[in-house]
């Protein structure tokens, strides 16, 4: 019947063990332990921390007399004869388990000097078995390293054997005198029940703790994210009143503060909520917290209403939220509320989540305009090369032909400065429509055509239907000049050029081919990967066709070059084709 009853009382007083155990878990330290981030000073403390649990558990143990059982708190000292049933063992096995060797020997220590210290017939079995009990535990906590915080039903397990070792150690001590016997039989089996039950719990209610907080953190940045996500499209847009009052709605709208302002670095950009009728878009920035906000980049929280601007007798309080862009402080986003207690840690956790969030959104988006404007200005500097490698040719035809036939000379002018005229319109913007780029051609080939009389013969067919459809400007003009001036290069026959456009899938196949004297062997493998060094041709034009043509649609529209077999140069090309708006353009355009 004592040892029902001793098993009671000890499972009672395990829980004021769980109640250390509960406030043990909102201790931000204990992270490290968690995480297994643990250094020299982090161990010792912890061992100090666990060392404490477990004299914690000694006191609140129930003492073994002669006469009986001795519930009374806080026993000082032991008789030769007393015994201490305890759950002291608790401290020290999670010290061990979640610690590790260090930091559960360590406990084993401060518990079993106390042990020792307090007397009785346990006490020197005690002071020698629970530094062994902590080594032990930590060595077992190896085998489940990859574990975070070991499972309940595996700690329970283990901890059964840490009592029994311990009665082991008493009898061996008192060489299993009769008083050791019946005090191992008193206090054994309450003891494995006690300490066992005590780590299982322990160990649920911290993975109860660990899941409850990473809920929460989920919750807060899954939060974040979306308000990021929302506010963002107008953020983009650059710091206005306009994007600025979108902005502040939505934060109020999501966030339930009572007020939200949005800044700029300077002045205040927008206000929704309790003050908007006091507020004053273009205001400067007034407080000193804000500037220091702007000057440190760090969050800010004003606690008291002279802080506030503008002046409400509903705000109380506020957190300063500064955001960055390309490195910078861009602006501040004040979030307002009632009272200081209305700004627990959670809200300047997700403050500081905020800011990071719109920060790097904001990085990211500047980095994307920036590689547009590079890849605008790259496609620029490709058009503007074209033009005059056409215009060299052009004037060295126009100079041969003054002398000889003067009028002609004339004619091919002005078709040049109809010619300018029309690629300075189309090289405005990166694609143009497919009919215009064949009237550019066509232009081109009335210049040509003068030079070269009856020499050349260049057929050109559309397929119905793919007026419409977009492609760098000077894309055909290039390459039915490469044919004329390098395929023909050296031929006295006359010279046929044929360009085929036709629907191929989900694309337009564009051809090009000649009867002249085909690639060279030695470029056709580099023949649009770079300029070609050395020889009669640089392959500019067409090198510059083919980059606009992979920067715009992508590597699977790059040029192809082929000698087919029955003789001449053919390059192919495809580009996608747009369902829907292409062809209502066109259609139109016929109607």
């Amino acid at each position: 019947m004592r040892v029902e009853q001793l098993t009671l009382l000890l499972i009672e007083r395990m829980g004021i063990l769980l109640l250390l155990t509960f406030i043990l878990t909102r201790i931000p330290l204990f992270r490290y332990l968690l995480d297994r981030r643990l250094d020299l000073r982090t161990g010792v403390t912890f061992s100090l921390f666990f060392g404490l649990i477990s004299i914690a558990g000694t006191y609140a143990g129930v003492v073994i007399t002669e006469s009986g059982l001795d519930s009374t708190f806080f026993a000082a000292s032991l008789g030769a004869h007393e015994a201490m049933a305890d759950s002291a063992l608790i401290g020290v096995m999670v010290a061990g388990l979640l610690g590790g060797v260090f930091v559960g020997t360590g406990a084993g220590f401060i518990s079993g000097i106390h042990a020792y210290w307090l007397g009785g017939i346990t006490g020197a079995a005690d002071a020698w078995s629970t530094p062994i009990i902590g080594l032990l535990a930590g060595l077992v906590a190896r085998f489940f390293a990859e574990e975070r915080v070991i499972a309940p039903v595996k700690a329970l397990f283990i901890s059964v054997f840490a009592p029994i070792l311990q009665m082991g150690m008493i009898l061996i001590m008192h060489e299993s005198s009769p008083s050791a016997i019946r005090t191992v039989d008193l206090i054994g089996v309450p003891m494995v029940v006690a300490n066992s039950i005590g780590v299982g719990i322990f160990v649920a209610m911290i993975l109860a703790a660990m899941k409850e907080e990473e809920r929460a953190a989920a919750s807060e940045t899954q939060r974040a994210l979306h308000i990021a996500e929302m506010a963002l499209p107008y953020l983009k847009q650059g710091l206005t009143f306009e994007t600025a009052e979108a902005t502040a709605n939505i934060l109020r709208r999501e966030l339930h503060a009572n007020a939200v302002a949005v800044t700029d670095t300077e002045k205040i950009l927008a206000h929704a909520g309790l003050g908007t009728m006091r507020h004053v878009q273009g205001e400067l920035i007034v407080t000193e917290l804000s500037r220091r906000a702007i000057q440190t980049g760090d969050i800010q929280v004003a606690a008291r209403k002279e802080q506030i601007q503008p002046h409400h007798p509903a705000i109380g309080a506020a957190i300063i939220v500064p955001f960055r862009s390309g490195g910078q402080v861009a602006g501040l986003i004040k979030l307002y509320y009632q009272s200081i207690r209305q700004i627990r840690p959670v809200e300047e956790a997700f403050a500081k989540g905020l800011s990071k969030l719109i920060s790097i959104q904001l990085d990211i988006a500047m980095a994307e305009q920036l590689r547009n404007l590079m890849k605008d200005a790259e496609l620029k500097a490709l058009q503007a090369q074209i033009n005059p490698h056409f215009l060299f040719n052009t004037l060295n035809a126009i100079v041969t032909l003054i002398r000889v036939k003067p009028e002609e000379a004339r004619r091919v002018t002005v078709q040049l400065g109809t010619y300018m005229r029309m690629n300075l319109t189309m090289t405005q913007t990166p694609l143009i429509p497919l009919y215009k780029e064949l009237e550019h051609l066509q232009t081109y080939l009335g210049i040509v055509n003068i030079r070269f009389e009856d020499q050349l013969y260049v057929d050109c067919k559309c397929e119905s239907g793919l007026e419409a459809v977009v492609i760098p400007p000077s894309t055909l003009q290039p390459l039915v000049e490469n044919s004329i001036h390098h395929g023909f290069k050296g031929r006295t026959d006359k010279g046929k050029i044929h360009v085929d456009l036709r629907r191929k899938g989900n694309g337009v196949q564009i051809t090009v081919r000649d009867n002249g004297n085909g690639f060279s062997s030695d470029v056709l493998s580099v023949l649009g990967q770079s300029p070609i060094v050395g020889g009669d041709s640089t392959g500019l034009g067409v090198f510059n066709v083919n980059r606009r043509l992979i920067t715009l649609f992508g590597p699977e529209t790059a040029l192809k070059f082929a000698n087919p077999p029955g003789g001449g140069a053919r390059i192919d090309f495809t580009i996608p084709y747009p369902d829907g708006e292409a062809r209502n353009e066109s259609d139109d355009r016929r109607g």
